[in-house]
Order: C-alpha cells, then sequence, then structure tokens
C-alpha cells in the first residue's frame, strides 16, 4: 500500500462509523476517538469509500 490512513484525532466526533464500516482497519481509542490501527486491513479503494468519503468530521486522511 502506496499510502496509509491517519485520524485527525483533534477533529474526531467520536461517531464511530469507520469503525462499523471496516472494523480490520479502525478502532476508538481509550478516549474513544477513532484510530488507524491496522493501515493494511482492507485496500486503499475501501479504506476511501468506507472511512475517507463517509467520515461526517472529515478528519481521516492520506499519510
Amino acid at each position: 500500500m502506496a499510502r496509509e490512513p491517519w485520524v485527525d484525532k483533534e477533529e474526531c466526533t467520536s461517531c464511530g462509523l469507520c469503525v462499523a464500516n471496516l472494523p480490520d482497519v479502525f478502532r476508538m481509542d481509550e478516549d474513544y476517538l477513532a484510530e488507524c490501527y491496522n493501515p493494511k486491513g482492507a485496500s486503499e479503494e475501501e479504506i476511501q469509500n468506507g472511512a475517507i468519503d463517509v467520515c461526517p468530521a472529515e478528519c481521516i486522511h492520506w499519510k
């Protein structure tokens, strides 16, 4: 994978949509903010469509 997703935790609203859509990539941390723990858990296309494009806070980006 050429790019890796990352979450801007200052912008995260804890909606959990990324975790619900891609649990093999995202999880909630101890502060209940999203984090990318396994960037290779899905394809770039799946991450784009299932997390980045649908995030209501627009806090998930590519490195």
